[in-house]
């Protein structure tokens, strides 16, 4: 009879070939399979000890210190009467709603938590305020630069612009006192600039900051950059498309290309008039001059309601709010411009919802108009899909809504807060000039 100690000499043995040709075999198994066959399988394999895990916790929100400025820098430009903070007046609209960003960032602070680490009443949202600015992560200035240069300095001629330079000089001297300032040099520090003209008179005095633009067409390569700036969405001027669920929602547009806006611009916005000599008049197309007034928006909310694509040159600059509107209208954007930042483009593709032409194809004749038709109907409700299912992350509102445009930006901020203080921490123990600099 064999001892105990020999039968289990045998049992192990046996185990061990058990191991050695039925682990190989489940193996060539799973990866030679084809995935199609069985995707649950492959879906629900999970690690050793995954099922046991906890669920990653939610990052917490960006913790933010907004300077408390008199009224005349933000909202005292919108009423210079009106007391507390108010409301966006919806007579508002047009080149100061496109560039209102800087309120909806301002509004998202102002029902903060107000405790030295935030509130946890803000869950869901991306930025919470706090009131002890030794335990900000980042400062927000609420100055409405975008506000002040339409509201001061529109037409850019003495002395109409001196009341926007004098709000600039005061601010950057409440700035330059500020302790949270100086020991970043204003690194951590949020400040809208979405106009492209805005705080145009010291601008070279914050181009450390974060900056919140809508591109980067009228700033030098000292003053911003994607390395510590953010793109922000113009805030949409047309109505959102709710109930956009027609039975066929291909044939529930039946204009090809759409267009509405003024083709006489500076810049890259010269592109404009050329496209309009080509596409004027074609079949599908709809290509008219006007201005952004209250019936002019009317009439681009039908056309853009009622077509497969809208087309997006330049404006003076890159980048312009008829985007936006072509979003939130689901109309599949043509995009046209050769420099153009887009908002989010570090989690949101837009070649999947957007089409993208450089301007020499755009300006070869038929070129444009012969790549849209090649689209086929699947294919083109595919792409109208994701644009529905982001067309979200574009909306401006307060309260914000988890995902929505302010949201948005503030993530932004906060992905950028890891090389902020980098930048910082190497700057307080530097000897000489940064080398790489």
């Amino acid at each position: 009879m064999a001892s105990p100690s020999s039968r289990a000499v045998a049992v192990g043995g046996a185990l061990l070939l058990l191991l050695v040709f039925a682990v190989p075999t489940t193996f060539l198994y799973l990866t030679s399979a084809p995935a199609a066959s069985s995707p649950s399988l492959l879906l629900n394999l999970k690690p050793f000890g995954a099922r046991c895990a906890p669920a990653a916790a939610a990052a917490p929100p960006l913790r933010v210190f907004m300077y408390d400025l008199p009224r005349r820098f933000h909202v005292g430009m919108m009423d210079a009467s009106a007391s507390g903070f108010p409301a966006w007046p919806p007579s508002a609209g047009g080149i100061r709603r496109q560039h209102s960003v800087e309120y909806w960032m301002m509004a998202s602070l102002q029902g903060g938590g107000g405790g030295g680490n935030g509130s946890s009443s803000e869950e869901g949202r991306e930025a919470v305020r706090v009131t002890d600015p030794d335990a900000a992560e980042a400062f927000f200035v609420p100055f409405f630069s975008s506000l002040s240069f339409n509201v001061h300095g529109r037409n850019m001629t003495d002395p109409e612009t001196e009341a926007d330079r004098l709000l600039q000089v005061e601010l950057m001297e409440i700035l330059w006192k500020s302790k949270y300032w100086q020991r970043s040099a204003g690194r951590d520090h949020v400040i809208p600039m979405h106009h492209p003209n805005a705080f145009r008179f010291l601008r070279d005095m914050v181009n450390a900051s974060i900056l919140i633009v809508a591109d980067f067409g009228r700033y030098t390569k000292e003053l911003a950059s994607l390395r510590k700036d953010v793109v922000a969405p113009y805030v949409h001027v047309v109505d959102s498309f709710l109930n956009d669920d027609p039975p066929d929602p291909f044939d529930a547009r039946p204009t090809l290309l759409f267009f509405r806006g003024r083709t006489v611009r500076k810049d890259e916005g010269k592109i404009r008039a050329k496209l309009a000599k080509i596409l004027k008049g074609k079949d599908g197309v709809r290509f008219e001059d006007s201005l952004a007034t209250g019936e002019g928006i009317k009439t681009s909310t039908e056309g853009m309601r009622s077509s497969k694509f809208c087309l997006h040159p330049a404006g003076d600059t890159p980048s312009s709010c008829r985007l936006f509107d072509a979003i939130v209208s689901h109309c599949v954007p043509v995009i046209v411009s050769s420099r153009i930042e887009l908002p989010f483009e570090d989690e949101i593709d837009y070649s999947e919802f957007s089409l993208f032409f450089s301007v020499e194809e755009a300006l070869r004749p038929d070129y444009l108009l012969n790549q849209l038709r090649q689209i086929q109907k699947t294919k083109w409700v595919e792409i109208w899909s994701k644009l529905k299912n982001v067309s979200h992350h574009y909306e401006f509102q307060n309260p914000p809504r988890k995902g929505d445009a302010v949201n948005m930006i503030w993530r932004q901020v906060k992905h950028k807060v890891p090389a902020v203080n980098l930048a910082i921490h190497r700057n307080r123990r530097l000897k000489i000039p940064d080398w790489w600099g």
